[in-house]
């Protein structure tokens, strides 16, 4: 019967007679710490495959991964979006303006990152869709002045759907009564979570 040279050696050295007890201690303490090792690194390697994955899943699936900017603002998008979406490379593409701003409600005030979008075309290019707890993309209806927020953010500032919050941005708007900040009030259409930092902010 045939059998494999190192599988008779290492029987043969486990399974050694009575007088070699402490040769058969040393093969099976040998055997015991190269599974150990094994099972250490596939563990290892299989917690870092997973954590690649949600990084691609849930951080990259939010934010962009090509921009075309203006200089300073794309007037013509619609035709920059046609021309992008003709490249063989391009899944899909959507606009979107970006600007910092804070937001208060609930009587607490936080610094925010705030994006607009177009609902319509904004679920072909990122995951939010995949991961609301309340509401949806279609509940932003053009000049109802509705916003979407990250569970961390509508935790801290204690906001349900339906709650209404003020957006202040870095931008002075000069008024009869002097220069005062730009703000706005909007609605809590919805509330998602990606797990990641991107919900609180």
């Amino acid at each position: 019967m045939f059998r494999p040279l190192s599988l008779y050696v290492g029987l043969r050295y486990t399974a050694a007679k009575r007088r070699n007890h402490f040769i058969s201690f040393i093969s099976l303490t040998s055997m015991i710490g190269l599974m150990l090792g094994v099972a250490v690194l596939i563990i290892v390697l299989s917690v870092m495959n997973g954590f690649d994955r949600e990084l691609k899943q849930r951080i990259l699936g939010m934010v962009p991964h090509a921009v075309i900017q203006g200089n300073p603002d794309l007037d013509n998008w619609q035709q920059v979006d046609r021309e992008v979406e003709k490249h063989p490379s391009v899944i899909a593409a959507a606009p979107f303006i970006q600007g910092q701003g804070m937001v208060t409600g609930g009587g607490d005030v936080r610094g925010v990152m705030l994006n607009g979008v177009l609902p319509e075309q904004e679920r072909s290019v990122s995951i939010i869709e995949n991961h609301m707890i309340e509401g949806g993309l279609d509940d932003l209806k053009s000049g109802e002045f509705g916003i979407i927020i990250g569970r961390q953010m509508a935790a801290s500032l204690r906001l349900q759907l339906g709650d209404r919050v003020t957006v202040v941005l870095p931008e002075a708007s000069v008024t009869p009564a002097g220069v005062l900040p730009r703000l706005k009030r909007f609605t809590v259409k919805g509330v998602f979570s990606v797990g990641a930092e991107l919900d609180g902010n």
